[in-house]
């Protein structure tokens, strides 16, 4: 099992789902990958959900506000970077070409995040820790284990989010950029003609998986939509790409046996 209890500056650190039904949400999810959950009281009638894996932080979910489905913001998996401290990177997001959206500020002292959309439009937190590091398993089966950047313009934003967070990226089949934060990879940019016209620019979330096609069977049993998949990439595994009951879009993955 991948256990992990602290993420260094520049590595993903958690996912969260913003929801427009909450406990359906933790139904498909629990259903899907075993997950337990714990609900934390955020107001009257509102609550933030932790998904655990084998008693292990795995990931999160919430009810999107009113005020955010007005602004037509959709069902989503939003993905958070560990920094070292919140102020700078928000500023420091701005001058390298970022809009910042919220933040900084204080989570109920877990933490500091804001939100930011990098210069092609794809939106992601940062996350500087208090007592809540973000992931405490990753990597194994129900639990996250990747993400690919999906944009418009793979260049520009290499060269963004190598400023921000001093990732290099490397060269793979068929002109994908493999992510390194130092010198762990831990995900992509695949090219333009592999992403749809009709999405915007956004984070894919990966979720391990040990049988992505029985994974993906059962996700269609209990409502998911298929987009893609699943298929076998060479040399690396198999994969699908999903939207849940509510429309938020995620992938699974099977890496290769021994990989």
């Amino acid at each position: 099992m991948a256990f992990t209890e602290k993420h260094s500056p520049g590595s993903f650190c958690w996912v969260e789902l913003g929801t427009s039904d909450q406990p359906g949400a933790k139904a498909f999810y629990g259903a899907l990958f075993g997950w337990q959950f714990v609900d934390s009281p955020m107001g009257p009638g509102d609550f933030y959900t932790t998904f655990k894996l084998e008693g292990r932080k795995a990931a999160a979910c919430f009810t999107l506000r009113p005020d955010e489905a007005k602004m037509g913001i959709p069902p989503h998996w939003n993905l958070y970077i560990s920094v070292a401290n919140a102020a700078k990177s928000t500023s420091h997001a701005k001058e390298c070409g970022g809009k910042v959206f919220c933040g900084p500020f204080d989570v109920a002292g877990h933490g500091i995040m804001s939100t930011i959309a990098d210069p092609t439009g794809a939106v992601f937190s940062i996350w500087e820790s208090k007592d809540h590091p973000g992931f405490a398993v990753q990597g194994q089966h129900a639990a996250f284990c990747w993400a690919d950047l999906m944009s418009t313009d793979p260049a520009r934003a290499a060269e963004f989010y190598s400023d921000m967070f001093g990732w290099g990226t490397v060269a793979g089949d068929e002109g994908y950029l493999h992510i390194a934060n130092g010198t762990e990879h831990i995900g992509g940019i695949p090219p333009v003609n592999q992403r749809s016209p009709n999405t915007p620019p956004h984070w894919m979330i990966y979720f391990q998986v040990d049988d992505c096609d029985a994974a993906a069977a059962k996700a269609k049993e209990l409502g998911a939509n298929m987009f893609m998949g699943p298929m076998t990439i060479e040399h690396v595994g198999r994969m699908a790409v999903l939207a849940d009951p509510q429309g938020a879009t995620f992938a699974l993955f099977q890496p290769l046996t021994g990989k």
